[in-house]
């Protein structure tokens, strides 16, 4: 069963300094912590404070080629974490055909927030992302989870990238 989520914010990592993207459901129950790389939370970082370049950057120029396709991006879901890496799909439609494409959790997001589609994590995924977390000897680890869920609009915008 898949969860709608909405990306809540962008922050850095207090701990490690490294990009996190904040997904948080529609309910406002459950908090997913994705991090990514630098240039790939810029990519959301920027349509997030729509900010316009004065060439496309690369989401821009793939959301330009699937409207000139005619293609529209039906969804993205967060679909599996395996090894702690986060793995996502794209389902596109054409002429009521469905694909699925396989992508990286960031760049679906950078689409996704280009083309305003539905973002989606697979309740396996967000249970087991507990469960690893739960799971873990880091206190770090334990005490960034519990700081992560318990974060408001102010503390997001105080770790702003």
């Amino acid at each position: 069963m898949e969860v709608e989520m909405k990306i809540r914010g962008l922050m850095m990592d207090p701990v490690t300094n490294n990009p996190i993207v904040i997904l948080r459901d529609t309910a406002g129950a459950a908090v997913l912590p994705i991090w990514v790389g630098i240039y790939e939370a810029n990519a959301i970082a920027l349509e997030i404070e729509k900010v316009s370049t004065p060439r496309p950057m690369t989401h821009d120029l793939i959301r330009n080629l699937l409207l000139g396709l005619e293609t529209r991006v039906h969804k993205v879901v967060v679909n599996d974490l395996r090894d702690d890496t986060f793995y996502a799909l794209i389902w596109l439609e054409r002429d009521g055909e469905v694909i699925s494409i396989d992508s990286r959790p960031s760049d679906a997001l950078a689409l996704a927030l280009r083309v305003d589609c539905p973002i989606y994590v697979e309740e396996e995924v967000l249970k087991n992302s507990r469960v690893a977390n739960a799971a873990s000897d880091k206190v770090n680890q334990e005490e960034l989870s519990k700081w992560l869920e318990g974060l408001n609009d102010d503390d997001i915008s105080r770790y702003k990238m």
